[in-house]
């Protein structure tokens, strides 16, 4: 039996959440692709949380955005995000490298303060051919994993990982 492209496989880990953020996680997969042509998209379905990189190679110290899908939230995280210009205070997070935004739509990928850091980052990071593949490459599946679905009782709210 042939298996799934990286594509279909990535496709199937999104339906794992509910259709709200897995419909959130995919526009916002979209418009990155969109604006990181040739960036290597690698995937990680983590025990936490799926997480979809972007960078210029498959090397970690390469990776300069990722997102992270958690039942009821998805996170834009800065690999460099403690050294980044930070005016407007979206980021948050005290690690020592890596900040992140919550992300509401697609759309706050466009916000002003957010474009910045975007651009900030990509100026730091490793340059993207954008000539290249843009591949998308499965690098971990997690046989244990916590549920990609909300609790039914359990409100939507917007927080960071390390709040949990």
């Amino acid at each position: 039996m042939k298996a799934a492209s990286p594509d279909r496989q990535l496709a199937g880990f999104l339906a794992k959440y509910t259709p709200e953020i897995s419909a959130l996680a995919a526009a916002v997969i979209q418009k990155l692709r969109a604006r990181l042509p040739g960036a290597r998209v690698l995937v990680y379905d983590n025990y936490n949380a799926l997480a979809v990189a972007f960078g210029a190679t498959e090397r970690v110290a390469d990776l300069v955005l990722s997102i992270a899908l958690y039942p009821r939230w998805v996170n834009l995280f800065f690999s460099e995000g403690a050294s980044l210009p930070d005016p407007s205070k979206v980021l948050q997070g005290s690690g020592k490298r890596i900040r992140s935004v919550v992300l509401e739509s697609a759309a706050d990928l466009e916000k002003p303060a957010i474009r910045a850091l975007i651009e900030h980052a990509l100026a730091r990071a490793t340059p993207i051919d954008p000539t290249s593949s843009g591949q998308v490459v499965i690098k971990a599946v997690s046989t244990k994993q916590r549920p990609r679905r909300p609790a039914k009782s359990a409100p939507r709210v917007a927080r960071t990982p390390e709040a949990e």
